[in-house]
């Protein structure tokens, strides 16, 4: 499989488990992934950044949205591979199914999002510019994309490069992606840090534009 970062071996985005992702994700997996203080830290960061009222894409998404309840969207779309998932997700106001690594294209209008989420889930995508200069079409000038991530996943569908990476590696990887793929500011945040309690969680913020 091709990827968008050329001067990375092509082996950098294999996987180990090689067969196509929807295989993997064919049963419903009602769990989180994070545990609850991490879980509490992606929601206090949306509550920050994510615009109330806005229209909001959910990629790689579960049953779960991590969105704060008290907050009203327009409203929330959300992806992700097992249907079943998608289905028990309240926040969403409509979902889709896609296999990214196979096609990148997301099937939105362009400027019509407010903000756009990857909740732990950034290390399983083969094309990460491909995607995310999608996220950057479909995002509305000014909008952030927030890519969240831990030290946990599922090693056999995660690339080789992030298996290979530490924490800090992650965020430098990420924030690589989000400026090929055209975002115009970036940010990195620290929300648990490694070596405390729990699971630790770093989030990379990018910009698009402003009009």
């Amino acid at each position: 499989m091709a990827h968008d970062l050329p001067e990375f071996p092509s082996r950098a985005f294999a996987k180990h488990d090689r067969d196509p992702d929807p295989l993997f994700y064919a049963q419903p997996r009602f769990v989180t992934h994070i545990d609850s203080a991490a879980v509490a830290a992606v929601t206090d960061l949306y509550r920050q950044v994510v615009p109330a009222g806005g229209d909001v894409l959910d990629l790689m998404s579960s049953w779960v949205s991590h969105l704060p309840d008290e907050v009203a969207y327009a409203s929330v779309i959300g992806h992700g591979l097992n249907a079943a998932e998608l289905a028990a997700n309240s926040h969403l106001t409509r979902q889709f199914v896609q296999d990214l690594n196979s096609e990148p294209h997301l099937p939105l209008d362009s400027t019509s999002i407010d903000a756009a989420l990857i909740c732990v889930s950034v290390q399983y995508l083969q094309r990460p510019v491909a995607v995310l200069s999608e996220i950057a079409r479909v995002l509305r000038p000014g909008s952030p994309v927030v890519i969240s991530f831990s030290n946990r996943c599922f090693p056999t569908k995660a690339v080789a490069i992030w298996n290979a990476l530490d924490g800090a590696g992650h965020a430098q990887l990420v924030g690589l992606y989000l400026q090929r793929a055209g975002f115009t500011r970036i940010e990195g945040r620290v929300l648990k840090p490694e070596g405390g309690t729990g699971d630790p969680l770093k989030a990379v913020i990018g910009w698009t534009a402003a009009a």
